[in-house]
This record gives structure tokens, C-alpha cells and sequence, in this order.
């Protein structure tokens, strides 16, 4: 059955209709999100879980928590992780590592990975949500900028890929690995830079997913697509009220839809999976195009 009404014109017309909204989820709706799993699939199993402090990070730490695991999680604002961490503690009963620091920094990635197994004596999955980019134009960019988001997002990413990895293969442990990319596919005009550090990011998964297999260690992707997270609010009104039409399904995802792809990956259920990018777009890479920044006049001929 087909609906008779534009769902293009619908989502326009509820964007126009209502005032300016602010992204994100509480911390009660991130808790109400349903699951999809047995309440006690990672009992006894330790996550960790970067940029853990709001939006995606926050809700992909929410969902282990509720699945039984164990947390450690990091992050750049340390009053944001702290409450985070303890509402993970207050609404869960989980048992929580908290770490304010930068993964820009490879001796406090290693300090915080030597943490987590002193603590807990294992860690079974690495989440590596923590990133960060701003919309400007390539041609802008300056080498201070440029270099901060590769900083972050490429080589963060890789220093905790390579530490977590280290010490699964010295204890003989398994483990997987989910990397929080982007939907670089075709491109991401406005975010040039972090297109460059998520599609390497991809490649460098694809890549160490051989590499590592002999050490039982697993590593997959997840592409999101427009997400209604707290980092929508820091694009501007105009660009924010078109994010919809980027997929051919006339609206946003959640950052549920993105913790349990998570989930997924890491779970028994993904055994055999690994050097794979999971897309969750909403049909994104198949539909038009996506413009981060606000699109230049040229295009809008």
C-alpha cells in the first residue's frame, strides 16, 4: 500500500509548523529506548566506550549497560562523563570506569586501557565513538584545523584500535572492536576532513580485521546517516531543517538505531562478521545529496 500524501511536503510542513528544535534525547528517553536482546547477553563482559558523555557515545554505553556489561568510559568534558557515568551507575547498576582525557593522546589511551584491565582483568568490546569536525568549506580550512580532525578521528581512533588490540593478543583474550565512521561513500561536502579520517578509518578496519584474525579479535563499522543527536544542534536552522530529505525516508535516525547496530557487531551473533561497514542511513548512499555545510548557490540551480 502506497500513502497518497508527499512525505517530502509532510516532513517540510512539520518542520515549518513547529519551533526551533533542539537534537538530542534525555537521559530517561535514552534509558526507554527498546531493546532488541536478551536482558543478560553481556554479563560478566566489560565495554568501553569513548565519547561516552552525550548523544550516540552516551546511548551506545546506556545499551550495554542495560545488557549486563561492565563500563569504562572516556571523554574530552569531564563533568559531562561523570554525569553520564553516573547515571549509567544510579539506572543500571553498572559497574563504571570513568576517564576524562583526549585520545588525540596515545599515553593516556594506553594509561586508560592498563586501567581497565588492572580493574577488571578483561575487556571484551572497544567502541570508538569519540570524534569531532567542523562545517566549512575545503578550500577554508586552515592546517591547524585540518590537522586537529585527522588528529582525532583517524589517529585517536587508531591509538585505541592498536592498544585494545595489544592486550587482547598478550592475554590471549578475544574481542571486537566497533568503529563509529561516517557515511563517506560519496562524499561529504562541508566535512572534507572527516570524510578523509572516517573513509581511512574504514580501510584501516578492513585492513587489521585480517591482520588480527589469528588473535580471535574482530573489527566492523558503523556509517550513520542523519542522526538526531546532540551534535545536530551545532549546525544552523536552515541546514538542521533539511537533514530529513537525505534519505529517501523523510526523516532523522535516533541514536538507538546506532547503539544497536553496536550491539550487533559485538555480539555472538555477529561471530562471523568482521571488516564490514554496517550503513545506517535510512537509504542515504542511494538517495540525493548530502551537504553538511549549507549548499553553495551554484548547486541550488
Amino acid at each position: 500500500m502506497y500513502c497518497t500524501d508527499n512525505p517530502r511536503a509532510m516532513a517540510r510542513q512539520g518542520i515549518e509548523m513547529s519551533e526551533k528544535k533542539r537534537f538530542g534525547m534525555s537521559d530517561d528517553e535514552v534509558a526507554a529506548l527498546p531493546l532488541h536482546y536478551r536482558d543478560d547477553l553481556f554479563a560478566n563482559r566489560v565495554a568501553l566506550v569513548s565519547g561516552a558523555g552525550q548523544g550516540i557515545g552516551k546511548a551506545i554505553a546506556f545499551h550495554y549497560a542495560r545488557l549486563g556489561a561492565a563500563l569504562v568510559v572516556c571523554g574530552r568534558n569531564a563533568e559531562r562523563l561523570e554525569a553520564a557515568a553516573d547515571a549509567l551507575r544510579s539506572r543500571f547498576g553498572a559497574e563504571v570506569r570513568s576517564h576524562a582525557m583526549t585520545i588525540r593522546d596515545p599515553e593516556q589511551v594506553q594509561a586508560m586501557l592498563e586501567d581497565t584491565w588492572q580493574h577488571f582483568g578483561r575487556l571484551d568490546v572497544q567502541v570508538n565513538n569519540a570524534g569531532g569536525q567542523f562545517p566549512q568549506e575545503a578550500i577554508e580550512f586552515s592546517v591547524k584545523g585540518w590537522n586537529a580532525v585527522i588528529d582525532t578521528n583517524l589517529n585517536g581512533t587508531w591509538y585505541m584500535m592498536q592498544s585494545a588490540a595489544r592486550h587482547w593478543r598478550d592475554a590471549g583474550q578475544e574481542g571486537a572492536i566497533v568503529n563509529i565512521i561516517a557515511n563517506y561513500h560519496r562524499g561529504i561536502p562541508g566535512v572534507a576532513h572527516t570524510c578523509a579520517a572516517r573513509a581511512a578509518v574504514a580501510y584501516l578496519s578492513k585492513t587489521v580485521a585480517v591482520e588480527w584474525a589469528p588473535y580471535r579479535i574482530r573489527i566492523n563499522c558503523v556509517a550513520p546517516g542523519a542522526i538526531a543527536s546532540e551534535g545536530m544542534n551545532q549546525y544552523p536552522a536552515h541546514d538542521q531543517d533539511r537533514y530529513h530529505e537525505t534519505s529517501p525516508m523523510f526523516r532523522l535516525g535516533d541514536a538507538g538505531d546506532i547503539a544497536d547496530a553496536c550491539i550487533y557487531l559485538s555480539a555472538p551473533a555477529a561471530k562471523f562478521v568482521t571488516g564490514e561497514v554496517i550503513s545506517v542511513d535510512g537509504g542515504q548512499q542511494q538517495w540525493g545529496e548530502t551537504w553538511v555545510a549549507t549548499m553553495p548557490e551554484y548547486f541550488q540551480r
